[in-house]
């Protein structure tokens, strides 16, 4: 095993290995815990209690987070006519059709963070950047409202710009999230951890059986786990 350093072990002393913390607590350490020299991500795991295997108990969304991610948010999106126009009027940073195809395709480029297509636009992208646009989580989906008809191209482009996030459980039924930035206060952290929360208990699948959150891990970038009380953070995001 690769001997740990110095910092690592400070930071891990000052968690309680069992311990659950409340969310404002958690996130206090959190901020306490991110000492990099960057400003690190801060992070959320949400393991549920879901087989994702089944079709009918995938959970997948997307959720705006109240005090965004604490980073700028580039956006690319495919359209043609006017809804390219209200792509551009709305602050999209790269719109067009088979000339971006060709620049991602063709030479590699991924100078982007979301992508939006038009519904028009849609089976061609899949066709040719499915495979590339997938793996990397950048493919539009209709599901977390990124496929969209013109009347809807710049509300979903402004709310991802001030911090829209979208997610999909893995294999393993965890939601992996980034909620904010290490600069960005803890109650701003928590009310975005809430929001966050508040939009996976409302797509909970009707047939998960037993308990739905089993466990919440938050971390930074550089910081080790801190465990956080499943029963304080579905209250909370319930507004009990």
């Amino acid at each position: 095993m690769p001997k740990q350093s110095k910092r690592v072990l400070e930071l891990k002393a000052k968690v309680k290995g069992n311990q659950r913390y409340s969310s404002s607590e958690a996130f206090s350490l959190v901020k306490e815990l991110a000492t990099a020299r960057f400003d690190e991500s801060i992070d959320a795991a949400v393991r549920l209690g879901v087989n994702p295997r089944h079709a009918d108990q995938m959970v997948r969304g997307a959720c705006s987070l109240p005090h965004g991610t604490g980073k700028s948010v580039v956006v690319l999106v495919f359209a043609e006519g006017d809804a390219a126009r209200v792509a551009e009027e709305a602050g999209a940073d790269f719109v067009g059709s088979d000339d971006l195809i060709n620049k991602i395709k063709n030479e590699n480029w991924f100078g982007f963070d979301k992508v939006v297509t038009t519904r028009k636009m849609m089976p061609k992208l899949a066709r040719f950047l499915g495979r590339i646009l997938g793996p990397r989580g950048l493919m539009p989906n209709p599901k977390v409202g990124t496929v969209v008809e013109a009347d809807k191209m710049a509300e979903t482009i402004q709310a991802l710009k001030k911090g829209k996030i979208d997610f999909r459980v893995d294999k393993e039924g965890i939601i992996h999230a980034s909620i904010g930035r290490a600069s960005m206060d803890a109650k701003a952290l928590e009310e975005n951890f809430s929001a966050l929360m508040g939009t996976l208990l409302r797509l909970k699948p009707t047939s998960s059986k037993g308990a739905y959150v089993k466990s919440i891990t938050v971390s930074s970038t550089m910081s080790p786990g801190v465990k956080v009380d499943v029963n304080d953070a579905v209250r909370i995001a319930q507004g009990a």
